[in-house]
C-alpha cells in the first residue's frame, strides 16, 4: 500500500529527523555548518582561512502577482537567507523549470527583472538550468542557489545563538503574506478592509529584503555582539523563533506584547483567517545579540528607518520555548504547515480577485 500524504510549504522537523538527518551524502571535513532544522544556510571551510556560505530556495512565478513581483520575490527570499551570515550574496545559480506555455515574451520580462535585481545587490549570475515542463502550473519555476566567499573567522549562522542573548526583531508580523494576498486579491481586500489597508498593505512588498538590515548591524558593531540572525519566512515570527532556538539548542521566551503588529497588515492576514504572528513573514529578521549591545543595534538599525524592538531571550533549554502574555507562559508550538498556503489556494479556489 502506498504511503501518500499531501503536504504543502516546508517540511516538517520529525520529516527532517526521518528522511534526511542522517543522509547527507559523504562525511567532509571541511563542512563546517551542513544541513539542520531551523539553518537557512550552509558553510564550508576553504583553504587559507576562507569560507564560502550557500543558501537555496524555490524561485516564484506567481500569475496574480505578475512577472516583475515575481522576479523580486524570487532574488529576495535567496538573498535573505545568505544575509543572515552577515555577508552579502555574491554569486548565483538558477534552475528554471517553466510552464511548457511561457512565451519568449513573458521569459524577456521575467528574465531582465531577475537579472537587474542581481545586479543592484552585487551578485554574479554563474549558471544553472532553464527548461520547459508539460503541465507545470505551480506557483514555484524552480530553485537557485546564491553563494558568498568570505575571509571572515567566523560566520552567523542560526545555531550560534546563546542562553541570555537579547532577541531583536525588524519590521512587523506576517509582512510579506499581507503584502502578496493584497497585491493578488486587491478587490476582496479594499471591499474587506478598505482601500488605505490595502495600499499599505501593498507597499510593504519592496521590504521583503532583509538587506539592508543585515548589512546595517553588522557592520556597524563590526558582528562583535551579534551572535545570530535568522530571516522570518514559513510559520511566520513565531515559527523562525522557534527554529532560530531549536538549532541553538536554546529555551526563548517571548513577550507577545512586544510582537511588533501592524494594524494593516494584521487586518489583511484576518481577512483570510491568518494570525500574522504566525503566517509567512519575509521581510522581517530576527537578530540575537548580547544584552549590553541591544539598544545600540536597535538605534543602528531604526536610524536606517528600519522599525527594530526586542521582544525576547534566548534561556537555558531545560526552560523550553515560551510566550509570555500578561505574566502568563505558554508553550510557543510550531505549526508545520503554514496557514498562508492554504488560504491563498483556497482564495484561488472561490474565485477572489
Amino acid at each position: 500500500m502506498l504511503d501518500v500524504k499531501e503536504q504543502t510549504g516546508k517540511i516538517s522537523l520529525s520529516f527532517f529527523k526521518k528522511f534526511l538527518e542522517e543522509k547527507s551524502g559523504a562525511n567532509r571535513i571541511d563542512v563546517r555548518v551542513g544541513p539542520g532544522f531551523g539553518i537557512d544556510v550552509s558553510i564550508v571551510d576553504l583553504p587559507n582561512g576562507g569560507k564560502m556560505a550557500m543558501a537555496s530556495d524555490p524561485l516564484s512565478l506567481i500569475p496574480s502577482l505578475g512577472l516583475e513581483e515575481s522576479a523580486w520575490l524570487s532574488v529576495c527570499l535567496i538573498a535573505n537567507d545568505l544575509c543572515t551570515t552577515g555577508v552579502a550574496p555574491q554569486y548565483g545559480q538558477f534552475v528554471l523549470n517553466l510552464p511548457a506555455d511561457f512565451s519568449n515574451r513573458q521569459f524577456q520580462i521575467y528574465w531582465d527583472y531577475i537579472h537587474q535585481f542581481c545586479k543592484e545587490m552585487g551578485i554574479a549570475i554563474t549558471g544553472g538550468h532553464t527548461g520547459f515542463v508539460e503541465d507545470q502550473y505551480s506557483t514555484i519555476a524552480g530553485s537557485g542557489t546564491f553563494i558568498s566567499i568570505a575571509d571572515k573567522e567566523k560566520l552567523l549562522v542560526s545555531k550560534y545563538a546563546s542562553p541570555g542573548d537579547v532577541i531583536l526583531l525588524t519590521k512587523y508580523c506576517g509582512l510579506s503574506s499581507a503584502a502578496i494576498l493584497a497585491m493578488s486579491f486587491p478587490t476582496k481586500v479594499k471591499n474587506e478592509v478598505g482601500h488605505e489597508c490595502y495600499h499599505t498593505a501593498c507597499d510593504a512588498f519592496y521590504d521583503i529584503s532583509v538587506s539592508k538590515e543585515a548589512e546595517v548591524a553588522v557592520t556597524a558593531l563590526e558582528g562583535k555582539s551579534i551572535t545570530a540572525m535568522h530571516d522570518v519566512t514559513e510559520g511566520g515570527v513565531l515559527g523562525a523563533i522557534y527554529e532560530m532556538a531549536f538549532a541553538s539548542g536554546n529555551g526563548v521566551e517571548v513577550n507577545n506584547e512586544k510582537l511588533p503588529i501592524n494594524a494593516a497588515y494584521s487586518a489583511v492576514c484576518k481577512v483570510f483567517d491568518l494570525d500574522s504572528r504566525y503566517c509567512n513573514g519575509a521581510g522581517a529578521m530576527l537578530i540575537a545579540c548580547k544584552e549590553n549591545d541591544a539598544e545600540a543595534v536597535v538605534a543602528t538599525i531604526e536610524k536606517e528607518g528600519i522599525p527594530c524592538v526586542q521582544i525576547g531571550k534566548m534561556t537555558e533549554k531545560s526552560t523550553g520555548m515560551k510566550l509570555v502574555d500578561r505574566e502568563e507562559k505558554t508553550n510557543i508550538i510550531y505549526r508545520e504547515k503554514d496557514p498562508y498556503w492554504e488560504a491563498f489556494y483556497k482564495s484561488i479556489k472561490l474565485g477572489w480577485k
